[in-house]
Parts: C-alpha cells; sequence; structure tokens
C-alpha cells in the first residue's frame, strides 16, 4: 500500500489546522447514523455509545439519521428497530426522523435531490465520468497493488471521457470520482496521523449505482456537509472510506469534520461481528430481559472507560471518554461474555 509519513503540501496542511483549530472552539455535533440493512448488535451498541458521550460530554448536538442509501438492503422494519434499540440504550439525539429539525429530512432514500445536485457539480468541474465497467472488468484489468481488504484498483478504463463526450445507455454505466495522485492526510482522535496517495492506492470510485441511485461515499458526504457535521466517530474499518470522502469533501468545497475511528467489536475467530457468531442482536438481549445497563456497561468496560464490568447509564459515563486513552485492539465477544450478558455480570 503506497502510505508515507511525507508532510502534506503546506497548502492542505494550513488549511486543516485552521479547521481543526474551528472546530475545536465549538461545541461538536456529532451524528448516529445506523443502517437498516441489518438489525443493530453489540458492536454498534458500543460504537454508538462513544459516538454519543464524544458529542455530549463536550455540550454537543447529536443528529439521528437512518443511512439507507442501499435500499435492495434495507430490511424491512430495521428503521424503526434501530431507532427503539437506541432508545433502548439510554442514547438521545437532538434532530432526526421521529423528531424533526432544521436539518431534514433525516433518511437518505428522502435526499436525492440533494444527491443528484451534487453530482452535477463534480461532473461540471471536470471530477466525475461515466463508467461502463463491470467488477470483472476491473478485477481482470488490475494490476497495482491496493489496501488490504479493499476491491482492485480501478485501472482507469473510462477516465478518458470529458464533458460534452455522448453518454453511454442509460442503464449501463456509473459516475466515478476522478481522485488525485497527491498524498493526503487526516488525524484521527484515536490513532493519530494518517497518509496516504489516494489515487494509486484506492483508484477512482463509484459516485453512483449503474441504477441510477447514489452511492454511500457521497450521500455520507453530502449529508454531513448540509446538516454541519463537526465530528465522526465509527469504526475503524472505515479508514479508507475517509480518504475517499476527504476527496469529495474537497471537491465540493466543505469544511472537514473531525473524525474518531475506534475498534471494532469481533467474534471469537477475530473476525468483525456478524451473523456467523451467533444472535448479539440488542433486540435478542432486550427480550431476554437483559437491562441496558449491563450492555453499556460491557460496551464501557471493553473500551477501556471503565476498570470492571458493571451495570452502569450511559449518563452515568459522561466525563469517562479520553480517545487518547481508548483501547487501541478490537473487543471480542465470545460464549464467556454472551453468557455474563444474559445471567449477569
Amino acid at each position: 500500500m503506497p502510505i508515507s509519513k511525507r508532510r502534506d503540501p503546506p497548502a492542505e496542511e494550513e488549511t486543516a489546522a485552521a479547521e481543526e483549530a474551528s472546530r475545536a472552539a465549538a461545541p461538536p455535533v456529532g451524528r448516529l447514523a445506523p443502517s437498516p440493512t441489518g438489525a443493530q448488535h453489540l458492536g454498534n451498541a458500543r460504537t454508538y455509545l462513544l459516538a454519543w458521550l464524544a458529542a455530549r460530554q463536550a455540550g454537543g448536538k447529536l443528529i439521528l439519521r437512518i443511512e439507507d442509501i442501499d435500499s435492495p438492503r434495507v430490511k424491512e422494519g430495521a428503521r424503526g428497530q434501530a431507532i427503539e434499540d437506541l432508545a433502548w440504550l439510554g442514547l438521545d439525539w437532538d434532530e432526526g426522523p421521529d423528531r424533526g429539525g432544521a436539518q431534514g429530512p433525516y433518511i437518505q432514500t428522502e435526499r436525492s435531490d440533494l444527491y443528484a445536485a451534487a453530482l452535477q457539480r463534480l461532473i461540471e468541474a471536470g471530477r466525475a465520468y461515466p463508467c461502463v465497467c463491470t467488477r470483472k472488468d476491473i478485477a481482470e484489468a488490475a494490476s497495482a497493488p491496493h489496501v488490504t481488504h479493499e476491491a482492485p484498483v480501478y485501472p482507469g478504463t473510462c477516465a478518458g471521457w470529458q464533458g460534452g463526450d455522448a453518454l453511454p445507455a442509460a442503464g449501463t454505466f456509473c459516475w466515478r470520482f476522478r481522485t488525485r495522485a497527491r498524498l493526503r492526510r487526516f488525524v484521527d482522535l484515536v490513532s493519530g496521523e494518517h497518509v496516504l496517495a489516494v489515487g494509486p492506492s484506492l483508484g477512482d470510485f463509484p459516485l453512483t449505482h449503474k441504477r441510477g441511485t447514489c452511492s454511500y461515499q457521497l450521500a455520507v458526504v453530502c449529508d454531513d456537509l448540509a446538516m454541519g457535521v463537526t465530528q465522526v466517530v465509527r469504526g475503524d474499518d472505515l479508514i479508507s472510506s475517509t480518504f475517499r470522502q476527504l476527496e469529495l469533501i474537497d471537491a465540493l468545497a466543505g469544511q472537514r469534520p473531525q473524525y474518531a475511528h475506534v475498534p471494532l467489536v469481533c467474534g471469537k475467530d477475530g473476525r468483525r461481528l456478524a451473523k456467523r457468531h451467533g444472535d448479539t442482536r440488542l433486540a435478542f438481549f432486550r427480550d431476554a430481559g437483559v437491562p441496558p445497563e449491563r450492555i453499556i456497561g460491557w460496551a464501557a468496560w471493553s473500551s477501556g472507560l471503565c476498570s470492571r464490568w458493571q451495570e452502569v447509564s450511559a449518563a452515568e459515563l459522561l466525563g469517562r471518554l479520553d480517545f487518547a486513552t481508548l483501547r487501541r485492539h478490537p473487543a471480542r465477544v465470545d460464549e464467556t461474555i454472551e453468557q455474563r450478558l444474559l445471567e449477569g455480570i
């Protein structure tokens, strides 16, 4: 992976430093952004708690946003279940689909006009082009090394398109973002400095699907900018996505938020928590009579906020979060943890 610790161009560093100083001077605007493609589980709960604490203990605001842009995978009823799960954990928010607010709507599939306008800006600026390549085409053509767990780097097959050229037939192409080869840098509140040559390492990436709907990367950036989000707390599996999103933020002349990428929760096999690890849904534990304070206590203890596992509310943890001392290794959920959750600490 072409990563370097060499410093970025001075102009970009000065801009980033000014943005960081501006953010530090004001209470943060954070967000809770569940995706209804599946049920919320223990790993989600841990990340939501940390995001909630980061905003609330700094006197900030929280926005609840439903990220359902991947609509073919959205599960029926999952949107309402996510809201219910968050409320059960004792987490609250200032704006969201259940209470409204100035930055609505708060459901991504209701914000398509915003995404379409941003896409048009990128096309007109020469930063987007139509791409007819399939995943198989890219895999067969790709030869450059790429970031671990990422798809092969797009080889630029369709990148010669310029504004005014004919478009492929509808339904046969996506719009792809034209990245730059320059180094990009951000300082994470948990893991420190990250530097990456985005173009060579990640390549040009899709802004839409061939069916015409917006991609996750563009939707998230548009939403964060429009809602004034200044602090993003999420899993560290999304660090590579942050580099893509920084490219988009700059192209749309937006202000980058602060990022805190927290370690994931894994199963006993070391892989990210999923269905293969059994039933770790929050709804399962709630239906089994587990008090939410036990879940919160586990999340706090596994993050290093508490020296021992005890039942505690989210509000009782205010003031304890310090990203500098957060545990850096993934939390693991095994049969012992599940038993203690179900039967008591």
